[in-house]
Formats: C-alpha cells, structure tokens, sequence
C-alpha cells in the first residue's frame, strides 16, 4: 500500500526558536562587542586561526555555546560537547580517544567543550589536562559561576578567561526583531508586549526566544495575531515564575549584599538577600558569606555578629525553607546595623604578608613548653613569667616575640562599638609594659 508506511514514519521535532535562530557566524552574534569587536580579544582569536583554551563566564543565555560552537567552524576543528555535571572520566577518556583518531585521519584539531566547567571535579580534570597541555584538546569551559572562587588553580593557569555580559535592552531589541522577522511574520507585537517580553528576558537571549515561543504557541492557541503587554503577561504568567538572573550567578549580588552591610544599610541588604533567594541562590552558600562579612566588616566591634550569624546557619539547617530564611534575614539586619571594624582582618592579612616573607624565626627559649628533664636542662621554660601569678594577670614587659623581630602593631583597634573598650585596655598595657621596661 502506498501510504501504509506513514504510521511508521516518524516527523523530525521541530528545533526549538532559541536553536533555530543560533548564530552560524561571528557577524551575527548579538552582544560581547567588548570581546567581539574590531581588536578586542576573542575577535583576534577568531581572526588568528589558532585556537587557544578558555573559560567563557557569564551568566546564562549570553551566547557561551554558540561562541564554543562559532570557534570549531572557524578553526575546521571537530567539536566535543561535554556537561560537567552529568559527564565522567569514561566519558573524557572517548573523547581523548576520539580526538586521537581526528588527528591521526584528518590532521583536524579538536575542541573539548564542557558546559558548566566549575563542577568538574580533580578526577575529570586529571583526565583531561594532560591532553590540553599536549595540544590535543583545545579546552573550552562555560561556567556561571566566578571561575576564580569555583574552578581548580591548574585549570586556570592553562586557560585564558573571558567575561560576557548579560545583554542590554538594545541587544535583546535587535535579537527580537529578528526572531520575530525569521519565524514569527503572522504575529504583530505592539510596543507594549516588546518592551515586557524583553524586561522580562533580563539580559538572557535564551530565555527572550523562549519567552517568544511561549506567546507563539499561545497566540496559536487562542487564534490571535495581535499581541498586546496584556496578552505577553497572561501568557507568560501560567508558565514561568519571575526571572531572576540572580539564580546561580550571584556573584555581583553577593558583592551588593555584603557592601550594603558594610555600608550600615538594612533595607539595601535585606533586599540583596531577597533578590538571591528568590532567584534560586543556595540559602547556606549564603549564609556562608554571611559569616564572613561578620568576620571581616564587623569583627570585634560586636563579637556577637559572628555567633548571630553562624546560628543563622544552623538555625536553617535545622528549619530548611522557607522558615529558616527568616534566620538569615535576623542576621543579615543585625550585621548592617551591628558597629563595623576591618581591624581584625587587616591585622590578620598584615600578619600573614609578613609570615609570608619573613624568615622562619625560632621560638625563644622561655617561651617553649618544658616536659621532659631534658628539655628543662636546656633551659626551655626558664624565666618565663606565668600571668596569672602577675598583678592585674598581665606580666608587665614581657616578650613574647622572637628574638630580632622588629616591632609591630598589627592590630589597631578602632574606636567603634567593643572595639573602643578594646582600645582602652591595650592602651593601658602598653604603658604598663613601657614603665616595666624603664625600670630594666
């Protein structure tokens, strides 16, 4: 029968918008005209013809595969495309193999594209990096995340590392107007639903022609062909939450929320921490970071800062979402409005460049701990002053330092909140310790 094969035969899905309008040359890319453009750095790696290993970061829907994809066409290299999530060491070492054989056939040049790259873990990695290191691989890693705090030191140093940015409204007019001249004639969109569609797309291409796609398959639905702000909204609202780029890449963010608490502003910091948990950011990666802006901004000027915020941690823990958010809102409000002082972390940053530098100098003998005759014979423990048995609990004069080393003063106490209580009694043990030191 003529047609008794056509309920066997299998119609070939429809590509979706975002993979249909992919760019296929350098010229049609929308946006990254800081790296794309005339002289900038990734458009002289393109004109040079030799490929070199990257991290594109940036946040999603910026153009990072197509621009991994763009540089295998125009370097005639062959193209492996890996996730970091779901890919493992088997699945390098084909590719390792595959790149093998491209050489040996075609003398083609290969490139490893792996999406997400932070979540590679050190087993991939040593799996890989001898072959980048060697020239088979060129590798190229997408990532959201901020490569320096999230990616191995190894992988850095063998690749160059590019920023790209969200797309402005401009660019993300100019990618509209073409998705709607290519695939979408039928529909008329008023400036209304232009304008949602692409506040609502927040700098990410990918999701603008999703959003499209949602529209077109309603406006098919329902019949229409005008398309108003009121129809993108009914649309759109039944099938996507609001968009946050905020979600998984939040280091901008995090760098808001911690400048607001160090800028005494609990508004702007509750807002930050909002904005990040609404958009789909780990609640106890953020309760990380607070417990660093407790240490580093507020320190000793309030000590409870940082108890305030480790219980934040724990109290979410305990509670997950979303009762224990309101944990960490307690402790974001409290740090922003605690006292602030840097002391304790320029003093420990001082101290630690000097270690650094400094040769290893030997603890001197008073100082040493004494619990063999041995030991006391050689003098260890001699003459050191136990402070309790001193008045006030403070051996006026004495040296704790080793021997040679210059004088210091690290930390400096500032004159906010415990801090200033601090100052006083420093204060007033060094000038016990200078009367003491006359007297020798």
């Amino acid at each position: 029968m003529t047609g008794s094969t056509d309920l066997f035969e299998t119609k070939k899905p429809e590509a979706p918008l975002a993979e249909a309008l992919r760019p296929r040359a350098i010229g049609e890319v929308v946006g990254q005209s800081h790296l794309l453009g005339p002289g900038k750095p990734l458009r002289l790696a393109f004109d040079s013809g030799k490929p070199h290993s990257m991290i594109l970061w940036g946040p999603p829907g910026v153009g990072k595969t197509t621009l991994a994809r763009l540089m295998a066409d125009a370097f005639d290299a062959q193209f492996i495309a890996l996730s970091a999530v779901f890919s493992g060491v088997k699945d390098i070492r084909e590719a390792v193999q595959s790149a093998q054989n491209a050489l040996v056939a075609s003398g083609r040049r290969t490139i490893l594209f792996v999406d997400e790259a932070h979540r590679f873990n050190k087993a991939q990695q040593d799996a890989f990096l001898p072959f980048v290191e060697q020239g088979l691989l060129t590798f190229i890693g997408a990532t959201t995340e901020n490569p320096s705090f999230e990616m191995n030191g190894a992988l850095l140093s063998r690749a160059a590392v590019y920023v790209l940015a969200s797309l402005s409204e401009d660019e993300l007019g100019v990618l509209f107007d073409r998705a709607v001249g290519r695939a979408m004639a039928d529909l008329a969109f008023d400036t209304a639903a232009r304008t949602r569609l692409i506040g609502l797309a927040d700098g990410d291409a990918r999701r603008l022609l999703n959003l499209l796609e949602i529209v077109q398959t309603a406006a098919s639905g329902s019949g229409a062909s005008g398309i108003d702000g009121d129809f993108v909204q009914n649309a759109v609202a039944r099938n996507l939450r609001r968009f946050d780029k905020g979600g998984d890449v939040f280091y901008d963010q995090i760098s808001a929320l911690h400048k607001s608490v160090r800028g005494s502003d609990p508004d702007a910091s509750l807002y930050w921490l909002v904005r990040m948990l609404d958009g789909g950011a780990d609640p106890l990666y953020l309760g990380r970071r607070i417990v660093r802006m407790a240490v580093e901004d507020i320190g000793l000027a309030d000590p409870r800062g940082l108890a305030l915020a480790l219980d934040a941690c724990q109290t979410y823990e305990r509670l997950g979402s979303p009762e224990g958010e309101l944990a960490l809102a307690q402790a974001v409000i409290y740090l922003a409005c605690a006292a602030k002082s840097n002391a304790v972390y320029v003093a420990y940053n001082a101290a630690r460049g000097f270690v650094a530098q400094d040769p290893s100098r030997p603890v001197p003998p008073h100082l040493r701990n004494a619990p063999t005759q041995l030991m006391k014979s050689l003098g260890f423990g001699r003459d050191y002053r136990y402070a309790h048995d001193e008045p006030e609990a403070h051996a006026a004069g004495e040296n704790y330092f080793p021997q040679g080393m210059p004088e210091v003063n690290w930390y400096r106490p500032t004159d906010r909140g415990l801090e200033a209580k601090i100052a006083e009694k420093l204060a007033y043990l060094k000038s016990r310790d200078r009367a003491a030191k006359s007297k020798k």
